[in-house]
């Protein structure tokens, strides 16, 4: 398709005239010339956020069926963007072809899964209480329960996963699962490839003859769009993957409104890594390499980075730290994504050099010439130095570490204790660990949304049982996931029925079950009829 800087909002083509942008190729480090995008402002959004609004009924009674469909649809455009989406991409952020195709797959793969989650019905929560007039002492009235979508969900494009967390990425896809209308505020470091997935959006939306205003895209730079596209008093809901200065920032906006809604930040996360003694003890230096890939990978620009490992000190750890810096020299500098985000990386690793009692063991390749390459690089201190440091326990966005000994496991625990709210915690262990491990595993729980063994926490697996959240600051809201079939759950909230006529009822919970779901009847599973 022919590339053009006009937003979307609605059906329309819409050019901004609240300034002009190009796009930049942290590669080059130069602007990309064509097309010039057209930024947008307050009309805009209240453009957008109006045609939402008008939308959402009507968006949300559509069948089911058709709510599906218009998710399978997104992702068949998606792919028949081809070549066209890959190469922009990668024109834009730098990463890697195969990685961008990976995402790509992963994108289509959400919404798909979603389309799933429509059809099965089992998200609308449908629960039936049936009348009980005879009850003593007092009857009981007929009580049906079904969820229904919150309002027009305002979404933020996020910088390191152009698809997957971007304009098509989890939070639309659920969003629209979920039947709400959504604007999306593209990433300013990907407009092309926005307004590519965009169009593949708004070209579905018409082909499934839904209501104008079920999705729109806008561009906006600095903070006035974003700022006025949350405190709309159309927009119920906001979906972001950020810094963790930008998600609080979201997050007072839309507590300061006249009407407080929901955001679901996803912020920053430092992702510790345990290593046990017996698993030191048998795999030291399989876990030094594996390690490694995992910290390099695209850059370490991911939000589950493992950013800390922690282990007793010991022979054994000195193996661990071997491999892994054997491991590290060889990496190559990568290509980051913007240049500030390059900056960020640069500043905070002169920030750690500078941390008293932090020695640093490693580093990658170095850059040369290359345009905001970062170089990787790993530490080792000391668990006191943690302890007293707030800087080592902040993220640092990019390909580095630090690895903490402890004088025995009981330091383990209490630097366990001491951790932010974090997305995961990953334990290497053997056999013989699991004791230590019991003990350890109740702190951990309290601190992370997802637990895993043996793995590294890279790679987010998009299925049922995903849980990518945790507890603050991780996140702003520790009881639900961005990624995976639950997600869709936050953008719906219950409402009961209490002696409704029949056909005044959702469909999810009348009488004859015309959805064909599984419902909760009297306190007991009930099956659709085949």
């Amino acid at each position: 398709m022919t590339l053009n800087g006009e937003m979307l909002i609605g059906f329309a083509a819409v050019r901004g005239n609240e300034g002009e942008r190009l796009a930049f190729n942290p590669a080059t480090n130069s602007e990309i010339a064509e097309p010039v995008f057209g930024m947008g402002g307050v009309a805009e959004v209240e453009r957008a956020a109006s045609l939402a609004a008008n939308a959402f009924d009507r968006y949300r009674a559509a069948p089911l069926a058709k709510r599906a469909a218009l998710l399978e649809a997104i992702a068949e455009h998606i792919l028949g963007l081809g070549d066209e989406l890959i190469d922009r991409a990668h024109a834009e952020t730098g990463l890697p072809v195969q990685r961008l195709q990976g995402e790509r797959a992963r994108t289509v793969g959400q919404l798909r899964l979603f389309a799933k989650v429509v059809r099965d019905g089992h998200f609308l929560g449908a629960t039936i209480d049936r009348a009980q007039p005879g009850r003593q002492p007092l009857p009981r009235a007929d009580l049906r329960l079904a969820k229904m979508p919150l309002g027009p969900v305002a979404v933020f494009g996020a910088s390191n996963f152009p698809l997957a967390f971007s304009v098509a990425g989890g939070d639309t896809a659920a969003a629209l699962a979920a039947g709400a209308p959504v604007i999306v505020k593209a990433h300013s470091a990907h407009l092309g490839t926005s307004k590519l997935v965009g169009s593949a959006i708004q070209k579905a939306v018409k082909e499934q003859g839904l209501p104008e205003g079920t999705f729109s895209l806008l561009f906006g730079a600095g903070r006035q769009l974003g700022e006025a596209l949350v405190s709309h008093p159309a927009v119920k809901a906001v979906g972001f993957t950020g810094s963790r200065q930008g998600g609080i920032a979201l997050m007072q906006l839309a507590n300061a409104r006249p009407e407080p809604i929901p955001v679901y930040a996803e912020m920053s996360s430092i992702n510790p890594v345990f290593l046990f003694p017996a698993a030191l003890a048998n795999r030291a230096e399989a876990i030094g390499n594996a390690f490694v890939e995992s910290l390099t990978m695209g850059a370490g620009q991911f939000c589950t980075n493992p950013g800390l490992v922690l282990a007793v000190d010991g022979p054994d750890l000195e193996r661990f730290v071997d491999a892994a810096a054997t491991a590290l020299t060889s990496k190559p500098a990568q290509t980051m994504l913007t240049p500030g985000i390059f900056d960020a990386y640069r500043a905070g690793a002169h920030g750690t050099d500078a941390v008293r009692g932090v020695v640093k063991v490693a580093e990658g390749e170095p850059a040369g010439e290359r345009a905001n390459a970062a170089q990787a690089v790993l530490y080792v201190t000391e668990a006191a130095r943690l302890l007293a440091s707030s800087e080592l326990k902040a993220e640092m966005f990019g390909p580095a570490s630090v690895v903490v000994r402890a004088r025995d496991f009981d330091q383990l625990l209490e630097l366990a204790e001491h951790f932010e709210g974090q997305l995961t915690v990953t334990l290497q262990i053997d056999p013989a660990d699991v004791a230590e491990a019991k003990r350890l595993l109740p702190v951990l729980e309290r601190k992370a949304g997802r637990i895993l063994a043996n793995g590294f926490p890279t790679g987010v697996e998009v299925c049922d049982a995903m849980v990518h959240g945790g507890p603050y600051p991780s996140t702003s809201n520790s009881m639900f996931t961005s990624v995976g079939a639950t997600a869709i759950d936050r953008f719906l909230r219950p409402v009961c029925y209490q002696d409704l006529p029949d056909m005044l009822l959702p469909e999810a919970v009348r009488d004859a079950n015309p959805l064909g779901v599984w419902r909760l009847v009297d306190g007991e599973p009930s099956a659709p009829e085949a």
